[in-house]
Order: C-alpha cells, then sequence, then structure tokens
C-alpha cells in the first residue's frame, strides 16, 4: 500500500503513510540519508521520480472509510490457540534513537590501554544495558545496527554510530528504558574518554484500534471459527504498520495469521497454507460486512 514501511534504508518507518497523512514534513523526508550519505530526494530522482511531488494527500484520506491490514502474526500468541485468526488491539508506542560515539583513532597494536578514546567500549556497555533494561520494565530493546569507523582489523575506532530499538506496552516504560539506556551509555562514554550524541530519529505514541470496530472484527471472524475454539483472541503488538498511522485518521483494525514459529523479519517466517487461506476468507468476510449497506443490497 505504501512505500518506505520497514525504514530500513533512510531510518523512519512507515514513511509513505506519514507522508500521506500529514506525519512527517516532506522537507524532512527529503533530506533523510542512507548510510552511504545519500538523500531520498536523490534516490527519489534517481529512480525517475519527483521528490517536490511528496506530501500529504487528504484526498486519499477522503476516500477511506476504513483501513483493516491483514499481517502475518509477527509472534506466536496465535500458535497456542485453536484460532487461525486473530484481531489487533493496539500497536505498543516504539521508536528509533541514533547513537554516535565518538573517540580517536590509533592503533591496536601500539596505543596502550590507559591512552586510548576507544568508542566501541561505551557501545558494547550499552548494548547490554539495553537488554538489561527491557528484561526490568518488561519491554523490547535492541541495538541491531552499527557501523563503525574505520572499521579495520588493526584500527581503534574513530566513531561507532549505533541504532536502539525500543518498544514497549506503554509510554511510561519505554521512556525508562529509553532513558536509562541514554544514561547508561553517557556514564560509559564519559570512563573511555569518548563523546556521546544520541538523537531520536522515529517515534510513534500507542495506537488503540477502535474498539468498536476492532469487536466488530471478532465477531465476524468468530463466525468462521468452529464452536469449541472459544472467543476470537484479541491481541496486541509490538511491530509497527502504516495501519497504526492511518488510525490517527480513519477508523482502523488489524488481523493476523497465525506464526507457528514466532519468526519474523527473516526468510524463516512463514505461515501454514490452510492459515493464510482462512485469513483471506476473514478479511473477505469483513470486507463484505462493511460494504453492506441497509436494506440488502451492497
Amino acid at each position: 500500500m505504501f512505500v518506505e514501511e520497514e525504514g530500513g534504508r533512510f531510518g523512519v518507518p512507515c514513511l509513505g503513510s506519514r507522508l500521506s497523512t500529514g506525519e512527517i514534513d516532506p522537507a524532512r523526508a527529503r533530506s533523510l540519508t542512507d548510510a552511504s550519505g545519500v538523500t531520498w530526494e536523490r534516490a527519489m530522482a534517481g529512480a525517475g521520480l519527483d521528490p517536490e511531488a511528496i506530501g500529504p494527500d487528504p484526498a486519499l484520506l477522503s476516500w477511506l472509510d476504513v483501513f483493516v491490514e491483514l499481517h502475518v502474526e509477527q509472534g506466536r500468541a496465535l500458535e497456542d490457540t485453536d484460532h487461525a485468526v486473530g484481531v489487533a488491539s493496539a500497536i505498543w508506542p516504539h521508536g528509533r534513537w541514533r547513537m554516535d560515539f565518538r573517540g580517536r583513532a590509533d592503533h591496536a597494536g601500539t596505543t596502550r590501554l590507559e591512552d586510548r578514546a576507544d568508542p566501541m567500549l561505551p557501545f558494547a556497555h550499552t548494548i547490554l544495558a539495553a537488554r538489561a533494561l527491557a528484561e526490568r520494565h518488561e519491554a523490547r530493546a535492541t541495538v541491531a545496527k552499527g557501523l563503525i569507523t574505520p572499521n579495520g582489523t588493526n584500527a581503534i575506532p574513530s566513531l561507532v554510530s549505533a541504532w536502539l530499538d525500543a518498544r514497549a506496552a506503554d509510554r511510561a516504560a519505554l521512556e525508562s528504558v529509553v532513558e536509562g539506556v541514554r544514561e547508561a551509555a553517557d556514564r560509559a562514554a564519559r570512563d573511555h574518554g569518548v563523546s556521546l550524541a544520541m538523537t531520536a530519529e522515529s517515534t510513534t505514541p500507542l495506537v488503540e484500534f477502535s474498539h468498536d470496530l476492532r469487536d466488530r472484527l471478532a465477531g465476524i471472524v468468530g463466525g468462521r471459527a468452529a464452536e469449541s475454539a472459544g472467543p476470537v483472541p484479541v491481541l496486541p503488538t509490538g511491530a509497527g504498520h502504516d495501519a497504526g498511522v492511518l488510525s490517527a485518521h480513519v477508523p482502523t483494525a488489524m488481523l493476523y495469521v497465525r506464526n507457528p514459529t514466532g519468526i519474523s523479519h527473516s526468510p524463516q517466517e512463514w505461515a501454514r497454507p490452510e492459515d493464510s487461506h482462512a485469513g483471506v476468507l476473514a478479511l473477505a468476510d469483513v470486507l463484505a460486512d462493511l460494504l453492506a449497506v441497509p436494506g440488502g443490497t451492497r
């Protein structure tokens, strides 16, 4: 539906839906850069597109009465039930923070330990702190991307740029995790003679999907389930989606298809064909119900 949902190249997820709804300034989007310093504007122009044409699209929003997104579950809560399809309740607040640890490049073999300003050391402390804080607050905190300069086997780095991905069930827990990581990173940086700059690249608040629409979908999906299966599961998620961005503008809902392993963002992610089929049928039932007009016509 929308471009750049993952935000893997330019750092801001759900960029297409954020632009369409006016939740990011087009000038900022055009100036976003990838790891090689290429701007979004330059990349668009290189693909034969007009970077000046991006921005809010009120016409698109005016066409939408309801937005329903069908997605493979990112987790394995449904696997422990008799249901192939579940309904989303909320998206956890989450965000991405860039951390730049600046030290001094030097020779790994000749520089005494006490003379070093090695940014790899506070970087390592920060990764461990993020994990500990996530456990303490029952949250998620991951440092999964890092760029090392000059990245030589016999050189002490001058710069480590890394990204923290943090998510939690509520805003207070998320803020506690991020602030705890910031304090740990700053303390470790000072201990090793390194400077730290930490900035938020993207933040997304808690999204609670419309309860009326959520309950309506659960009733529709439950109509296909066996009586012995019980109520359709209504699940929160820590993963971001375009549906979360659109929820501030139109009634929005999500359907999840059972994921037997819970693996996501990996070539090993999959869903059983029969469960995928059940998801498509559930979406068809939902659309038929939403399109129904009083009096029996469609």
